[in-house]
């Protein structure tokens, strides 16, 4: 692995400097949604439990680099306090002197660090000062990875530098699906347009033995085999891409699986009248919407034969039903395979958490990744400059 977990350091005595992602939702000056907060709470726990201090550093929306007040981490601190069962110190102007001046087991969380824009550059002035802040660094924001900031990445060069809990447990996910999965492996890869998910294609048709294609960019593959798709949401200048990434797979083995059947309405709305047809059938004034029965059986079936399953978006336009069947039905079998230990599920990407969520299938799921941007980058094969800082030192 190459990176350090906080089971290889002694933490008593010492502050540790913990980037953590705490982004989450307000209304009211009040916290709505504590998903991000109760995920980093098994990390506090363990520096605390270890003798160690907690020194929080987080962002808060888009200051770009500019003191919002509105943007502000203090209304956080009674979320934290909840989640953590302890005080939490806030500290806006922080210094050496005023972190060792709180109690030794003291969780100290320092204003948002995009409130200046030596942040996002990757300043090496502030990554040497937040390096002073601290004796250990422990990123635990596998989500902000992908970012080349001082909280992320330059301050790693500064001290000795481990994952959290939560880091760790992403990376031991991601790296078990993709590095030495059990096999057959399976990928399934929606959204809406392909260039969006380009180099996620084309990196996938290496490692995966099997990749299921779904959502409004299956179209477009759709349309490069000669399909008509109607009034479709469809990149007909990307079908020659979907060609030569179709011709990678078949040279890497790969089977790449499109909708054999689909779901077509006149217009994406919940009183839509739907029909189910061929994939070579669809009328020229209706819209692809979701993948039909026959698709959803061999998807099933494709899992039933997997070992591992790594999934990236919806297969229809699943926030309005009908449209949602196909996601919906797959979700639930990958689920049932991954309880009963026949399948190592792994999942992330923000419309592919809703998805499943909506479902109750996620409850099942092997592991579900909050990492949006970050999951997306590893899947692609990207180097993430917040974990390759942890390998300073190796």
């Amino acid at each position: 692995m190459g990176w350090k977990s906080l089971d290889q350091f002694d933490l008593a005595g010492r502050r540790v400097l913990t980037r953590v992602d705490i982004n989450v939702p307000m209304k009211g000056g009040a916290v709505t949604d504590t998903t991000r907060i109760d995920r980093i709470v098994p990390t506090i726990n363990h520096i605390v439990g270890a003798g160690g201090s907690p020194i929080l550093l987080a962002h808060f929306g888009r200051s770009k680099g500019r003191v919002v007040p509105e943007m502000s981490l203090r209304p956080l601190v009674p979320a934290l306090e909840a989640a953590f069962g302890r005080p939490v110190t806030f500290i806006e102007r922080p210094s050496r002197a005023l972190i060792n001046a709180q109690p030794p087991d003291a969780v100290i969380l320092l204003e948002n660090t995009r409130f200046t824009p030596m942040e996002e550059a990757n300043d090496p002035q502030m990554a040497a000062f937040l390096g002073s802040l601290g004796d250990v660094y422990c990123n635990d924001a596998f989500s902000c990875a992908h970012r080349k900031h001082a909280s992320t990445e330059g301050v790693a060069h500064h001290l000795p530098a481990c994952a959290g809990r939560l880091m760790q447990a992403e990376l031991e996910a991601l790296e078990a699906t993709l590095s030495e999965p059990d096999r057959p492996l399976v990928a399934v890869v929606g959204g809406a347009k392909i260039s969006t998910k380009l180099e996620l294609l084309g990196n996938l048709t290496g490692p995966v033995d099997y990749l299921v294609i779904g959502g409004g960019m299956a179209n477009t593959f759709l349309v490069a085999q000669g399909y008509e798709v109607g009034t479709s949401l469809c990149e007909h200048g990307m079908a020659y891409t979907a060609q030569e990434i179709m011709a990678r797979a078949e040279a890497d083995k790969c089977e790449i699986i499109l909708p054999s059947d689909i779901v077509v309405a006149a217009e994406f709305a919940a009183d839509a009248v739907a029909t189910t047809l061929p994939a070579s059938a669809c009328p020229s004034d209706q819209m692809i919407l979701d993948a039909g029965p026959d698709s959803v059986t061999r998807i099933k079936a494709t899992f039933d034969n997997a070992r591992t399953l790594v999934w990236n978006g919806p297969l229809g336009t699943f926030e309005i039903a009908p449209f949602n069947a196909a996601t919906d039905a797959c979700a639930a079998h990958a689920a049932t395979l991954s309880k009963a230990g026949k399948l190592r599920s792994v999942a992330g990407g923000g419309d592919t958490v809703a998805a499943l969520n909506g479902t109750g299938a996620a409850a099942d799921f092997s592991y579900i990744s909050t990492a949006g941007g970050a999951f997306l980058k590893w899947l692609e094969g990207k180097t993430l400059p917040g974990v390759a800082a942890l390998h300073q030192g190796d």
